[in-house]
């Protein structure tokens, strides 16, 4: 571990937080991921060695300890880690006020379907097994299609089609997606504008808005944004 020779605290935080990804893998802690899959998952463009070696730095630092039950290992924040939730929120507050501008390279559709599928309203669902599809424009082939599949309390997403009867397809490009889930835009701009589609029957078009919710951090107000866009 790199040290800044300071006995500043702040600096000495530093020393176990600003290694790359570092702050991202107690972000998924912190939004409720355990399992290595989870993190992996919540941080696609990492490496499997990459996250095993900052999850070693983390359980040394006393943030995050490490269970095994059962031959399935799990990570859990400790006290110390748990401190660092206000800090990891007020970041992504700063950020969605601060830093609006996204690329091309920010759009990843492994994050964002992960993303709406931790956070998504559960109760607005039905309860049977109902199931949206993503068709984005602008992707590859291998990365263009996603399922979103809840089931009563569960919810999952998968890159292929699991098989089940589709209640809707929503058709849209990557970069309005994501500015839908940040609510960055409104879904009646994009639909009136024809960005974005949802197929299936009408009831059900009606309903997919709220079935996906939106980004926990969309409540921050955002000063370049549209004040009819702020969420209530």
């Amino acid at each position: 571990m790199a040290t800044y020779g300071q006995f500043c605290p702040v600096a000495k935080a530093m020393e176990v937080l600003d290694e790359r990804w570092t702050l991202l893998v107690v972000r998924e802690l912190i939004a409720g991921s355990t399992h290595f899959n989870e993190l992996r998952r919540g941080n696609p463009k990492m490496s499997p060695a990459l996250l095993s070696k900052r999850l070693r730095t983390l359980e040394r630092a006393g943030v995050i300890r490490r269970d095994v039950v059962d031959g399935r290992t799990s990570y859990h924040l400790t006290e110390c880690g748990m401190e660092l939730r206000p800090v990891v929120e007020g970041l992504g507050a700063w950020g969605i006020r601060w830093i609006g501008d996204l690329g091309e390279d920010d759009l990843d559709p492994h994050l964002l379907l992960w993303d709406i599928r931790r956070s998504v309203p559960l109760d607005a669902w039905p309860r049977r097994r109902t199931v949206v599809r993503f068709d984005f424009t602008d992707q590859p082939a291998r990365t263009s299609s996603w399922w979103l599949c809840v089931n009563g309390e569960d919810a999952d997403v998968c890159d292929y089609d699991p098989g089940f009867d589709v209640a809707a397809t929503v058709v849209t490009t990557l970069s309005t997606m994501v500015r839908l889930w940040r609510v960055d835009r409104t879904w009646d701009d994009a639909l009136r504008t024809g960005d974005v589609r949802i197929d299936g029957p009408s009831d059900v078009r009606r309903e997919v808005p709220a079935w996906l919710g939106r980004m926990s951090l969309s409540v921050v107000p955002h000063p370049l944004r549209d004040p009819a866009l702020d969420p209530a």
